[in-house]
């Protein structure tokens, strides 16, 4: 918990001096690929990032989001959710005027009991559909001991 709350600081800190630079909301929703559609059957999520101008059509910065992985009923038994915390650094590149491309890549700190986290890893493409406004598609991998917890999903970013 201490180190949660050492890579928040950090990150909160940087964003703060920062001079130049955008600040990133958004939600998404999927469907668990793999190891996780086993034991749940939708994910949901939020995140935020700061991007700073590293150079031409180039962007990079401190990334932190909330996953829940939902938990299903297998044979009569409720399986509890899977949360995790991804603290990660992310990159963009504007392919054109309205295609980004880019990825997260970090650690996703398990909240739940008896979930360590793992290595947290998210390509993405997003759309520029309005000033200020993106759609994104995604692919959000957490490698956990013993397998992984991945997701297909979609979601909607504010640039604020």
């Amino acid at each position: 918990m201490k180190k949660l709350v050492f890579i928040i600081a950090v990150m909160l800190g940087v964003s703060i001096q920062a001079q130049e630079g955008e600040f990133n909301v958004g939600v998404n929703a999927g469907f668990p690929t793999g190891d996780a559609s086993n034991f749940s059957s939708f994910t949901l999520g939020a995140e935020a990032n700061y991007l700073f101008n590293v150079a031409d059509k180039f962007k990079a910065g401190p990334s932190l989001a909330f996953v829940n992985f939902f938990g299903k009923e297998i044979a009569g038994v409720n399986v509890s959710d899977a949360q995790f915390l991804p603290v990660a650094a992310a990159a963009r590149y504007q392919a054109s005027d309205k295609f980004t491309v880019g990825a997260d890549i970090g650690y996703g700190i398990g909240i739940n009991t008896g979930n360590d986290g793992g290595f947290y890893y998210r390509p993405l493409v997003s759309y520029e559909v309005a000033d200020n406004i993106a759609i994104q598609g995604s692919y959000n991998g957490i490698s956990v001991d013993g397998g992984s917890v991945n997701s297909i999903g979609f979601g909607v970013m504010f640039n604020l």
